[in-house]
């Protein structure tokens, strides 16, 4: 089994920013301080991030999941430390990962809302090139390079694009709903110069959920599981507002990831896109000329998965070709460090050529991505790659250094307060 995660998320550093920024913006840039109960956090523009993590948690028991405040000693090293990380995805069997942002945003939102434009577009510049130059770059072959947008200016936008493609990046976040976050939306033609750009570079828009900060609440004193469960569907709005909108008609090149969506409602969903069009396509105006619309999806989207049984079932009528495997890593939904027992139970009799089309091939090809340039392939299996990581520690550990009292039960008013996603 070879293994390319197509998400999982990395906690940015201290001091990635050095010497990357203009001397004029030095002393603007994000930093980290600890704060007075023992935190980092991440301060930009009078705005203070305060979970570094996230979600962070890999290598913690289950008890102490959790949104607390956290501190970089309170984290396995392979959250923030690139070497650390690799030795936890040899461990894991993982031969590549793409990794979405944590303390801008899986957007960006962060860098988007500061009033100074020309620093945020710095910063924005200054991020990928940490990210493709410094994480990256650092293991050739290790990752696939991920940048983040310029939400604010589609024609800034499209030129980050053209520069990070020319780096070699092809992927770039973005949000599940610009409008929500006072932006175009997917229907309005300003964002035409970065669909042009996406399509003329081969880079994929790849949405996280979550990424418009925006969490599906029920009701302010609803559990914090009602938000949990619905997390895919902040995914499936997005995949409706694009699939029906003149993007994928007008652009037939745009390639679109569902990050961290899941699979198994897919078909329902594809079902539903049918029957929508076949009723009511007369008088709403959708016109796919001889094709239904769950076929212009499967030209057009990748979707993703962590664990899902359900979608395996069901994955000739989602498409072989557009699913990708996740494993999450570092947070809670993560499936490391034995992300391949549970893939091999939950494939178990899946033809092995339609298992590496979901392990790797299919990440391949969408990310353009080479994942034997710099080791033979024989060289890329979970065996040879657990090998390699020798006695690298693995087990859960607790890392509560005690500085607050652990909340067991969270409404969901109180986690959209915290919300930095």
């Amino acid at each position: 089994m070879i293994l390319v995660s197509v998400d999982d998320h990395l906690v940015e550093p201290p001091g990635m920013f050095e010497g990357r920024l203009p001397a004029r913006y030095r002393d603007l840039a994000p930093r980290v301080i600890r704060t007075d109960d023992g935190a980092d956090v991440w301060v930009f523009n009078d705005v203070v991030i305060p979970n570094i993590g996230l979600n962070a948690v890999a290598g913690r028991p289950k008890e102490e999941y959790g949104i607390e405040p956290t501190a970089f000693d309170e984290m396995r090293p392979g959250c923030f430390d690139v070497h650390e990380r690799i030795k936890d995805m040899d461990a894991g069997g993982v031969l590549a990962s793409m990794n979405f942002p944590s303390f801008p945003g899986f957007s960006a939102r962060l860098f988007a809302a500061c009033q100074d434009k020309d620093l945020a577009l710095a910063v924005v510049r200054a991020y990928n090139d940490w990210h493709i130059e410094s994480w990256c770059g650092s293991y050739p072959g290790r990752f696939i390079p991920m940048a983040l947008p310029v939400l604010w200016d589609p024609v800034l936008a499209a030129d980050e694009v053209r520069r990070v493609a020319g780096m070699g990046c092809h992927s770039v976040t973005f949000t599940e709903n610009p409008h929500g976050l006072g932006f175009p939306s997917f229907h309005d033609a300003a964002w035409d110069p970065l669909w042009r750009a996406l399509c003329d570079e081969d880079v994929v828009l790849s949405i996280h959920l979550g990424s418009s900060g925006q969490l599906t609440v029920t009701s302010p004193d609803a559990p914090v599981d009602v938000m949990i469960t619905l997390q895919p569907m902040n995914i499936c709005a997005a995949a409706a507002d694009l699939l029906w909108s003149r993007v994928v008609r007008e652009f037939p090149a745009i390639r679109i990831a569902l990050s961290e969506g899941g699979t198994g409602w897919i078909p329902y969903f594809l079902e539903r896109l049918d029957r929508t069009y076949d009723m009511h396509h007369l008088w709403t105006g959708q016109d796919f000329g001889p094709r239904l619309p769950s076929e212009v999806f499967r030209e057009h989207f990748l979707t993703c998965f962590i664990a899902d049984p359900v979608g395996i079932q069901l994955r000739h009528i989602i498409g072989m070709d557009n699913i990708a495997w996740e494993c999450d890593y570092p947070h809670s939904d993560s499936t490391w460090p034995t992300s391949p027992e549970q893939l091999a139970a939950v494939t178990g009799g899946v033809p092995d050529d339609e298992i590496a089309k979901m392990t790797w091939e299919n990440a391949a090809r969408w990310y353009s991505f080479d994942p034997f340039a710099h080791r033979g392939r024989e060289r890329c299996t979970v065996a040879v790659l657990r090998a390699e990581a020798g006695g690298h520690d693995v087990s859960v550990r607790t890392m509560d250094r005690g500085r607050f009292e652990r909340q067991v039960g969270i409404d969901m008013g109180s986690l959209a307060a915290q919300a930095t996603a």
